[in-house]
């Protein structure tokens, strides 16, 4: 419920006002059945544009350190990131990216959208990053199909470092959906997992625009 009226009550409005969002694409998304939204990740508001623009939930998986901060702030981020569709995860042991995958997994086993940024982390520089193989690891083994997902324009609304919003112009382009059941039988091969994660980061430059960058990103 939380879901539904952070998105059409309490910050819907807000972001429509600030960003005048468009989507183009849409159509791609199925209107049920398991799915993974796989975008570029150029600032916080990402998500929640995401969120605000695409009809069916998605769900994120996000740090844990983001549900466990103690006090009236701790609780008002816990509420605010679970009301986003974020779901929390320990990213702080060995097996953190195993969890994180196991998780992405039941989400798509519930017939639910995964969202994701393939990088793992906003670009630093406004370039796209070398994509991290768990998104095509996930997509083999569940047989979800993958759409690639553009963001344009959130910079301007909100710029890295910053907790202002600013008024831009925010547009999304969802792409034509990625199928990598050929590859299904191999998911194990490293070679197929990266030759797939590179496909779809292939998809991801030309629909955004970006400079693509053979390395990942570094967080800064």
């Amino acid at each position: 419920m939380w879901y539904w009226i952070f998105k059409f009550v309490l910050i819907g409005p807000v972001l429509r006002l600030v960003g005048r969002p468009t989507i183009v694409g849409a159509h791609h998304i199925p209107k049920s059945g398991p799915v993974i939204l796989a975008s570029n990740h150029l600032t916080v508001v990402d998500s929640f544009y995401l969120v605000l623009m695409v009809r069916r939930r998605i769900t994120f998986v996000a740090k844990s350190e983001y549900f466990t901060e103690h006090g009236t702030k701790g609780r008002l981020k816990r509420w605010f990131f679970t009301a986003a569709g974020q779901v929390p995860i320990d990213r702080s042991g060995a097996s953190a990216a195993d969890a994180a995958l196991d998780t992405a997994r039941k989400i798509l086993e519930d017939g639910k959208v995964w969202g994701i940024y393939p990088e793992g982390t906003r670009s630093p520089d406004g370039r796209l990053h070398k994509g991290k193989t768990g998104i095509a690891r996930v997509a083999l083994a569940t047989g979800a199909p993958v759409l690639p997902v553009a963001m344009h324009g959130t910079p301007t609304i909100n710029r890295h470092g910053s907790a202002l919003l600013r008024f831009g112009k925010v547009s999304i382009t969802v792409g034509a959906p990625l199928d990598f059941s050929r590859y299904g039988a191999l998911c194990d091969n490293r070679h197929v997992v990266r030759a797939a994660t590179d496909e779809l980061m292939h998809d991801l430059m030309v629909l955004s625009g970006q400079e693509y960058v053979d390395a990942y990103a570094a967080r800064r």
